[in-house]
């Protein structure tokens, strides 16, 4: 149950009307994700979602007509961890779609097993930020024509794991830790957000990382009690402890507030949780950080993105 005292979706958007708004929801077939387009569809938005198959797109589609007759929704198939998929869908987006208002980068995995992406990428760090720098990437030309934009990513409060790795970033010489590497990619997406806010504000797109809070959603699949005592034990030697959990409608509150709220605006490139500018760690805000990061994943996905003029 969600915590009262906390802004839900529905009190960020009560009153809003978003019906000249286009929006694009990543790993919206449940959760976090699924309850953001909901919500931004109820307002009137057009959505489009992504899920890993057309299956759980299209059943994802009429479980959200069913909870907004009116609403405009529809999906798309796009696999993060394969970049021929990301690059088929920017190419079928551009063609199907003349405008692009808000993008949320909601999609990701947490804490999985060590492996790959289909580009050798380790698989957190290619699927939570590679996979969405290209998409992003592609699709910045669009969200420049339909400025003003927004870019809204989630991120995590389980950045504070890692530092990106920046020698080794696929863990292809250090050993594997689960939550480090989900950390990393976490940190990935704060200064990801950091470098387009810098890139891209003076062409009217704004960016932002959020931390939506501890939800109780698939994400945690791969989640075991060692992990849950793992992050215990890291948050209590940082002087913090764990968040309380939180509906839904919570966790997406803040993605939501980002991607509509005027307020928004005056902290682009911001790190943000509970409807508001938090503090992440200082090695995921470094300026200089995110413009590194910036060069590294174009020099891993053999694709550059120059920043405008």
């Amino acid at each position: 149950m969600s915590d009262p005292t906390m802004k839900t979706t529905s009190d960020v958007l009560a009153g809003r009307d978003l019906t000249r708004v286009t929006v694009l929801v990543t790993g919206a077939t449940t959760g976090i994700g699924k309850e953001t387009a909901r919500a931004l569809g109820a307002a009137g938005a057009t959505v489009i979602i992504t899920g890993r198959s057309d299956e759980k797109g299209k059943q994802a589609v009429a479980e959200l007509r069913d909870s907004v007759p009116d609403g405009s929704f529809s999906n798309e198939v796009l696999e993060l961890g394969s970049l021929a998929s990301v690059r088929a869908f920017a190419d079928r987006f551009l063609v199907e779609h003349d405008r692009l208002d808000v993008l949320i980068a909601n999609a990701g995995i947490m804490a999985v097993p060590f492996g790959h992406t289909d580009d050798g990428f380790e698989l957190q760090f290619g699927t939570n930020h590679l996979g969405h720098f290209v998409l992003i990437g592609r699709l910045l030309p669009l969200l420049v024509s339909s400025a003003p934009a927004r870019v809204v990513l989630l991120s995590s409060g389980g950045h504070a794991a890692s530092d990106i790795g920046w020698d080794d970033p696929n863990f292809a010489s250090r050993p594997y830790s689960k939550l480090e590497a989900y950390g990393q990619s976490k940190t990935a997406n704060v200064l990801h957000a950091v470098e387009i806010e810098r890139r891209y504000r003076d062409q009217g797109v704004h960016a932002w990382s959020v931390h939506p809070g501890m939800v109780k959603t698939d994400l945690g699949r791969h989640f075991t009690s060692d992990d849950y005592a793992e992050l215990i034990e890291r948050a209590k030697a940082t002087g913090g402890e764990l968040p309380r959990r939180v509906g839904v409608d919570v966790g997406a509150s803040t993605s939501v507030w980002a991607a509509v709220t005027d307020e928004a605006l005056s902290c682009g490139g911001s790190y943000l949780a509970d409807c508001a500018v938090a503090k992440a760690r200082s090695w995921a805000t470094d300026p200089a950080a995110a413009r590194r990061l910036w060069a590294l994943s174009e020099e891993l996905v053999s694709e550059s993105f120059p920043e405008p003029d």
